[in-house]
């Protein structure tokens, strides 16, 4: 019999046969040795540059009653691996290979026939060996399925992106703007912009980039401190809690920028731009800029007010 010590160090496929349910008959499909370029990690030095990452992956699956008469359709098929590894991959940049690994899981066992899975992710140029980590999911037999992404974004409120420069951050007015857009009872997200001051310069790009993020990051807790309301907020789950709950909440951008897989394409110092790629990304209904030029051609709603006309057209 394989010992705990060996099973550690064996396939998932070993462990899936070790673990058998006693009584019940599960067959097994496999995907073995999958190496994907990824950028992952949580260390600054694994951000900006991708590495190889090696997947290894068994899923236990109940045998169908009906016939498969060699339809493809019948069985879980291995598509469904390899899509959910580049499903999660594309979804947003992550420190962790363990949520990585869990997130596969969740969606492979959201397929019916799947029973347990077993996730193994590896990182090969990150020493002389593999690190990785090893995962083991199942799904209880009542468990309920997950909820596909486009009803999850109908429930989220589309939201109005408020962008204010630092003189409407200053401004006495602005406890009436919030006063005004919380009477109108729609999510507020509100994005700012770095303050005047010049921010320090570097030669290495990345450095700059989260020098850049971290001026505008700055500037969202001067506005903070301006009245109680904004807090600041830089992930997308807090984000999305506060809209569904009515708050305003002010962007802090480092976080999601710099971990997203299709960033804004903008320089990071053009924080009106990076507010319009956030506001794409909420699927807002429009954007108001007060104090602050409008930018360019756009997909989405934008509108520019003045200090002194805003309280009447918000």
């Amino acid at each position: 019999m394989k010992t705990e010590v060996s099973l550690a160090f064996a396939h998932p496929s070993e462990r899936s046969r070790a673990m058998e349910h006693p009584g019940e008959v599960l067959d097994r499909i496999s995907l073995r040795d999958h190496v994907v370029d990824v950028e992952i990690g949580a260390f600054q030095a694994e951000r900006g540059a991708t590495q190889r990452v090696r997947f290894n992956i068994v899923v236990e699956v109940r045998p169908g009653t009906a016939p498969l008469e060699d339809d493809v359709d019948k069985v879980l098929s291995y598509d469904t691996l390899t899509e959910a590894i580049a499903a999660e991959l594309s979804e947003e940049r992550l420190n962790l290979l363990e949520t990585l690994a869990a997130r596969i899981a969740e969606r492979i066992l959201n397929e019916p026939q799947a029973v347990r899975a077993f996730v193994r992710i590896e990182k090969l140029d990150r020493g002389p060996g593999a690190l990785g980590v090893e995962i083991v999911r199942a799904r209880a037999a009542d468990a309920p399925r997950l909820v596909v992404p486009a009803v999850q974004v109908q429930q989220v409120p589309r939201p109005v992106v408020l962008y204010l420069t630092n003189e409407a951050i200053g401004a006495p007015q602005l406890p009436l703007w919030l006063d005004r857009l919380e009477e109108a009872h729609v999510p507020v997200v509100v994005c700012v912009g770095a303050p005047a001051c010049p921010a320090p310069r570097s030669q290495v790009a990345l450095a700059q980039r989260r020098i850049d993020l971290l001026a505008i990051e700055q500037n969202a807790w001067v506005l903070a401190g301006q009245d109680p309301r904004c807090v600041v907020t830089g992930t997308r789950t807090e984000i999305d809690w506060a809209m569904k709950h009515g708050r305003i909440t002010v962007w802090a951008p480092s976080k999601i920028v710099l971990d997203a897989v299709e960033g804004p394409g903008v320089a990071m110092r053009d924080a009106l731009a990076l507010a319009l790629w956030f506001a794409g990304q909420l699927n807002a209904a429009r954007m108001v800029v007060i104090g602050g030029e409008v930018p360019g051609a756009c997909d989405l709603p934008v509108e520019r007010l003045m200090a002194d006309e805003a309280l009447e057209r918000l």
